[in-house]
């Protein structure tokens, strides 16, 4: 018997008005306009079909991804959204998040998504610097991210994240430090704050641009944690800073090894049954199979012996202690199956432990990838 976790819903927009050089997120730039009313449809149906899975747990989180989600019309948003709470059940505090690119944010749009339930929204600024932002491809200026920020403060919104990135190409330590100071400045409740790194099958892999070495981002990483430290902001994940009170309870879910449907092109699911089977699902990437009603493109069970290591994957992204009983309830495994792991990173010094928990160290976090090759 496993213990059911936290029941989140994914729900993917493919398109965008440009794909971006480091993206290798399940895009596709726009050719004409975006088909609100057949997609929605599409949308619904594939929930419809994953129904079964769930047998009508509620819904605690949900995550509109991209592409940018933004470019779906605020009347799409809320059929989509209404026909999402007609087929399950979605706590009333729900955290609904949108993602958004400074270039497609518009008041009026706005308002009307946070009549259709948008309660948090998670802005794609990336950079202040107009040479950087033309370097990623971006279809936005430093003054358009900042014109979205601060509508975001005013709607009244639960709350709302700034994406940035740092170690850009040929990015100096001031220019990085610049960037967060820029945006600590708009008083974001959330900050994600990542690295850039080249992925395979993407522009910047096929020729890759000069990126700041090792002791560059270590310089960058340091000084930058310690700006957003001293302006309130805590770290609570890998790339993930919150004001308190304010941390992403979607991304915790996934984190936490909970559960998600996901919906539309390309979506990954996560759905845990009490008898114990842990099932992942990935639907069809292109939007052309996709609306031809063609939703799952594979579904896989996870095994026991692949367990530990996708459970601590995520866990480990967290700073916060973890109960060992999630281990056991979500795994459906004993400790003692994981002890010699364990041990063998209590001796690095990558954990820490007490009766009831244990916690990634300092050290841990800097050697992430040797801790999770512990349980591999």
């Amino acid at each position: 018997m496993l213990k059911l976790p936290p029941l989140s819903l994914y729900i993917h927009i493919p398109w965008c008005v440009q794909k971006c050089p480091y993206c290798d997120f399940n895009s596709h730039a726009l050719k004409g306009d975006v088909p609100h009313q057949e997609y929605v449809d599409h949308l619904l149906a594939d929930l419809k079909a994953d129904l079964p899975m769930v047998k009508g747990r509620e819904i605690t989180t949900i995550f509109i991804g991209g592409g940018t989600p933004s470019l779906l019309s605020s009347q799409g948003m809320q059929q989509l959204l209404d026909g999402v709470r007609t087929l399950l059940p979605v706590l009333p505090q729900a955290e609904i998040t949108m993602e958004a690119n400074p270039g497609t944010v518009e008041a009026d749009r706005f308002s009307g998504y946070q009549q259709a339930g948008i309660n948090r929204i998670s802005i794609g600024v990336q950079s202040f610097s107009p040479d950087k932002l033309v370097r990623l491809g971006r279809i936005h200026g430093p003054n358009e991210a900042k014109r979205a920020a601060r509508l975001a403060a005013s709607l009244g919104l639960r709350s709302f994240n700034l994406d940035l990135m740092h170690g850009l190409p040929n990015q100096s330590l001031d220019e990085a430090l610049d960037d967060l100071r820029q945006a600590i400045a708009l008083s974001p409740p959330h900050l994600s704050w990542y690295q850039l790194t080249i992925e395979p099958n993407t522009s910047f892999g096929s020729r890759p641009p000069v990126l700041p070495d090792d002791d560059a981002l270590w310089d960058i990483f340091s000084q930058g944690h310690q700006l957003l430290t001293t302006a309130g902001y805590q770290q609570y994940e890998t790339s993930a800073y919150a004001k308190p009170g304010y941390q992403c309870q979607h991304n915790l879910n996934y984190w936490r090894f909970g559960d998600y449907l996901g919906i539309g092109c390309g979506a990954h699911g996560k759905i845990t049954f009490e008898d114990g089977r842990i099932l992942r699902t990935v639907k069809t990437k292109h939007p052309r199979g996709y609306m031809q009603g063609r939703y799952l493109d594979k579904q896989n069970q996870v095994e026991n012996e692949d367990r530990p290591f996708e459970f601590f994957m995520n866990r480990f992204r967290l700073l916060e202690a973890m109960p060992k009983q999630d281990f056991s309830d979500f795994t459906g495994l004993s400790e003692a199956s994981i002890r010699n792991p364990i041990d063998q990173a209590l001796a690095a010094d990558y954990l820490s432990e007490t009766a009831t928990h244990w916690q990634i160290t300092q050290k841990g976090k800097l050697f992430l990838n040797s801790l999770l090759e512990l349980f591999l």
